[in-house]
């Protein structure tokens, strides 16, 4: 289907803010993080930026974008009006951190308001990844990898945030910890990334038999045009990534989003080149934009069986 970057600035933004906002909460709820109000509110605020300045560029997809509010009656059966409940839910216990950090508390309060924190951030992740999966005109979002992927590339860019922030504040003894367990996320995400190109690689090719589910009988082929004129399916989903630059394009995808993030953070290891710790998370939100490009641009869905493909 064709990019639409709004959509990708929302997926890649907000993923990443949620990512923080996991990583964060989940380390207050174990009592493993300081308690300063530098130390929380910084990043707190920049996971709020991330994720609205995400959410803000979704609604410019939308044709009556003030008509938005529309998406959030349809709970009961759909994953984006789940996702956009989620997504305004998971700002009351951000409220709630910020408030037990201005008023120094280090207690219980604190504790469980961290632990909703990360667990509205990660509900979150799952209805936008679900949103994708549900569609089953679209065999490559189908695929098993698509769920796990969203999550590990928000824990990803948003850990390297977080590790930026903590690197280059250097408020306490930093622990190898942290970011030896976002060097893992970012080997197991290129791997289970890797194997999802090879498995939409695989997928039967895109025909009017394989869309009707008729290729059984033999060639099919459409009599007359689902349509009679241009209409979205047809503007937006009629697209096809060439192959080589869809090989070129993986590449750089996994150099920006594991290979340079994990040269990066073996180099703060040591304790120096701490810059180093905010450039890893610059280059991996680079690659995260190609990768959720190709996201989209390789999907393929039935509709485009019966139209010419628009080519890039």
């Amino acid at each position: 289907m064709k990019p639409a970057l709004s959509v990708i600035f929302f997926t890649v933004l907000s993923g990443a803010g949620y990512g923080l906002w996991c990583w964060l909460g989940a380390a207050l709820a174990a009592g493993a993080y300081p308690l300063g109000r530098m130390d929380v509110l910084v990043p707190l605020a920049f996971g709020f930026v991330l994720v609205s300045a995400g959410l803000l560029a979704s609604t410019s997809h939308l044709g009556r974008p003030e008509r938005a509010w529309r998406a959030l009656t349809q709970w009961k059966s759909s994953w984006l009006s789940r996702e956009g409940i989620a997504s305004l839910v998971t700002y009351l216990p951000v409220l709630a951190v910020a408030g037990l950090t201005f008023a120094g508390s280090a207690g219980v309060g604190i504790r469980i308001a961290g632990a909703l924190l990360a667990l509205c951030a990660l509900a979150t992740v799952l209805c936008t990844a679900n949103i994708y999966r549900s569609l089953k005109t679209i065999a490559a979002w189908r695929a098993p990898q698509v769920l796990p992927l969203y999550f590990l590339f928000a824990l990803l860019s948003g850990g390297l945030w977080l590790w930026a922030w903590l690197a280059l504040a250097t408020f306490y003894p930093l622990s190898v910890a942290f970011p030896l367990a976002l060097l893992m996320l970012a080997v197991i995400a290129a791997v289970i990334k890797t194997d999802y190109w090879r498995r939409i690689d695989g997928l039967p090719s895109n025909t009017a038999g394989h869309a009707t589910g008729l290729e059984r009988l033999g060639q099919v082929r459409a009599f007359e045009g689902p349509v009679t004129e241009e209409s979205y399916l047809t503007r937006e989903m009629a697209f096809v990534l060439a192959r080589k630059h869809a090989a070129r394009l993986r590449r750089t995808a996994v150099l920006l989003f594991t290979i340079l993030p994990v040269v990066g953070i073996a180099a703060t290891l040591s304790g120096r080149a701490l810059w180093l710790a905010p450039v890893a998370a610059l280059l991996a939100i680079a690659g995260l934009f190609v990768e959720r490009w190709l996201f989209f641009a390789e999907a393929r869905h039935a509709v485009a069986a019966f139209f010419p493909l628009h080519r890039a």
